[in-house]
């Protein structure tokens, strides 16, 4: 492999070939550190603070190395980002002849075949559905890739892509009709022959990992693994290891098999008065609960009142369901799959209802239309160590937030990777960035206790005169809804009777990237978010000055899963709070106050509202895993910070990644 640092340096490639081009220390390190991982096939652990290049510093030794490589991001975006600028924007200035392709779930392609019989179908709750599905058949038509993402005429949230995309459940695959035209098959085929390929963590773990998908190829033919945004792993890796059922899956397959009994059972009337009976036992174990929305432990649930007469009964359904769809299967594809579909949900809440396995947390979620039944393994580590031991081949793990300080030991042991031998190699690299003259962390004084009922009126007393110093320019970050709710009124009354007419967002009132748009538009805007806008929102320049965050991010002690961890590292002797609650805030909260300092040219306060940074031992660990930002408890000397700051005016543009 050539010298890594000459292909960073100031007269090489990239340098000539990228307009603006800087290399930093930083990032000269994490390239050589990674190409000394692939070249011995090891695995690395990294953590690079936010401007040390990390996107180039994996890139350039991964081209470099030869060899097939799979990099896995977290978000789409981000996906988008590395596939149509990044990656080609290296393989250019390096000169090297690697092929490319971009992965995506199945959820993101159009599907002829459904596309074609829902339109055939015709069957849309709104005008714009049906509006949004023809403009779809016509981006079909076109298309090279059948990606939704270029489909810019209809919104990515709109309900016209479920009509006319596929699910791992609905798709035919080689039985399909429409197979020579797949755009997931032929996205696959460019993944096989392509020498790095772009997919994400849940496509990796749903289709490499769990081989669900006939992917099962890809992993074993390359030679390196890069985990962009590694911080989610063991989230995804939960997910994906788990096991559910859903109502919405019961309604959807029930649709399924009524619309495809139409086409080839029309005189199998019982078919449709079971799909009918399905629909209806679905929706009555979902009303078991009323209004609300929650998620609770098998055992809460139980306790409901007629939660498992509703679940028996859902059970029963199915199987006189699948027994009268057995005996019609063989008139067409779409009924032999609805089958399939029938009997894989069937052995699901088979084995909810009575688990074989002891490691398995069960639990309930429930959602304003639905309600899933979730098994989600205890601890993933063994699974996870087992990919990871097979074929030779090196795993790159980066992302800004992996260490709690320099240590790693708590995402290692989440993953598996603290009894691999030979042991992970590690390295933190911190950010570039002057964040002592670019940022303040501002640690109010005289707050509640963050459990106390009116802690929200506090948050909202304590950012309303630093969102005015900052002219707006403000992400407010709530730890619940409930907070983010409240918070947002407050804000919105106190602007009010201010005489200040910022614009003011709340997550919710459009997709993200909408909001983002928005807040990047206006300028000077408040947005009062919760937890989806902690990670992977990038707005740098001028239109973010603020950044506060209501209190810690730790999971709430009631959440079932967090729960059942917690009972099972009190009996191994380990203190759950240590080990793998504060880690966790740790690294979330790391996130949140990654959003503040995007560049170097940035500037900023951090507000961080909960008074347990200063009272607790922990709040300690906390803020020292922070970036190194001045500090100050004084409310005139933040204020003061902001109101120094240029005027807000229209900024360049947002991109969430």
């Amino acid at each position: 492999m050539a010298d890594i640092a000459a292909l960073f340096a100031p007269d090489g490639p990239l340098a000539q070939a990228v307009p603006g081009f800087n290399a930093r220390p930083q990032q000269i390190e994490m390239a050589g550190r990674i190409a000394e991982a692939i070249r011995g096939n090891r695995v690395l652990v990294a953590e690079a603070g936010t401007g040390t290049g990390k996107t180039y510093a994996y890139l350039v030794p991964a081209l470099m190395a030869g060899g097939k490589v799979i990099v896995s991001t977290g978000t789409k975006t981000l996906q988008d980002q590395l596939f149509n600028r990044d990656l080609p924007t290296v393989r250019a200035a390096l000169k090297v002849p690697v092929t490319i392709a971009l992965l995506k779930g199945r959820a993101n392609y159009v599907c002829p075949y459904h596309l074609a019989r829902n339109e055939r179908d015709g069957r849309f709750l709104t005008a714009q559905d049906a509006a949004d599905l023809r403009a779809i058949s016509r981006f079909a038509k076109i298309t090279q890739s059948g990606d939704k993402a270029e489909c810019t005429e209809v919104r990515e949230d709109s309900a016209a892509w479920i009509a006319a995309t596929s699910t791992r459940d609905n798709c035919l695959g080689q039985d399909c009709p429409d197979v020579k035209e797949c755009f997931v098959m032929a996205a696959r085929r460019n993944a096989m022959e392509a020498d790095v390929v772009v997919v994400n963590h849940h496509l990796f773990f749903a289709d490499v990992m769990l081989r669900d998908e006939g992917m099962g190829e890809l992993l074993p033919a390359c030679n390196a693994v890069i985990f962009d945004e590694a911080h989610q792993l063991p989230e995804t890796a939960s997910l994906f290891f788990g096991e559910s059922v859903s109502t919405a899956q019961v309604l959807e397959l029930a649709r399924d098999t009524r619309s495809e009994g139409v086409a080839a059972a029309r005189d199998c009337v019982p078919l449709i008065d079971e799909s009918r009976a399905l629909e209806k036992a679905a929706r009555d174990l979902r009303l078991v609960f009323g209004t609300e929305q929650a998620r609770m432990s098998a055992a809460q649930a139980q306790e409901k009142p007629d939660f498992d007469k509703q679940l028996g009964a859902l059970a029963e359904v199915l199987d006189r369901f699948h027994a009268v769809l057995e005996t019609q299967a063989e008139r067409s594809e779409g009924l032999a799959n609805c089958l399939r579909r029938t009997q894989e949900m069937s052995e699901r809440l088979v084995r909810w209802r009575n688990p074989e396995e002891k490691d398995l947390i069960r639990w309930v979620e429930v959602f304003t239309q639905s309600l899933a039944l979730n098994a989600t393994p205890l601890h993933v580590s063994d699974v996870f160590r087992r990919q990871l031991e097979g074929h030779p081949r090196a795993w790159i793990f980066t992302s800004a937030t992996l260490a709690v300080g320099q240590d790693f030991g708590h995402y290692c042991r989440e993953l598996g990777l603290a009894w691999m031998d030979p042991p992970p190699m590690t390295s933190v690299w911190g950010s570039p960035f002057d964040y002592a003259q670019q940022a303040l962390l501002y640690a109010p004084q005289a707050m509640p206790e963050p459990n106390s009922p009116d802690y929200p009126d506090a948050v909202a007393r304590k950012a309303l005169p630093l969102i005015r110093a900052a002219r707006g320019r403000t992400f407010v970050l709530c730890t619940s809804l409930r907070a983010m709710r409240r918070i947002h009124e407050l804000i919105a009354d106190g602007l009010e009777r201010a005489g200040d007419k910022l614009p003011l967002l709340l997550q919710g009132e459009g997709s993200r990237t909408e909001l983002l748009e928005r807040f990047r538009r206006l300028g000077n805007a408040v947005l009062v978010a919760s937890q989806s806008f902690w990670e992977g929102v990038d707005v740098p320049g001028d239109a973010l000055s603020l950044v506060v965050i209501d209190k810690f991010p730790f999971a709430p002690p009631d959440d079932p899963v967090l729960a059942a961890r917690v009972e099972h590292m009190e009996k191994q002797g380990l203190s759950p709070f240590i080990h793998y609650q504060l880690p966790r805030a740790v690294i979330n909260m790391k996130q949140g106050a990654g959003r503040l300092i995007r560049t170097e040219r940035d500037r900023g306060v951090l507000c961080i509202c909960d008074p347990r940074m200063l009272t607790k031992n922990y709040g300690k660990v906390i803020w020292r895993s922070l970036p190194p930002m001045s500090r100050t408890k004084e409310e005139a000397t933040a204020a003061a910070f902001l109101e120094k700051l240029p005027p807000p005016k229209s900024g360049p543009g947002t991109t969430a990644g």
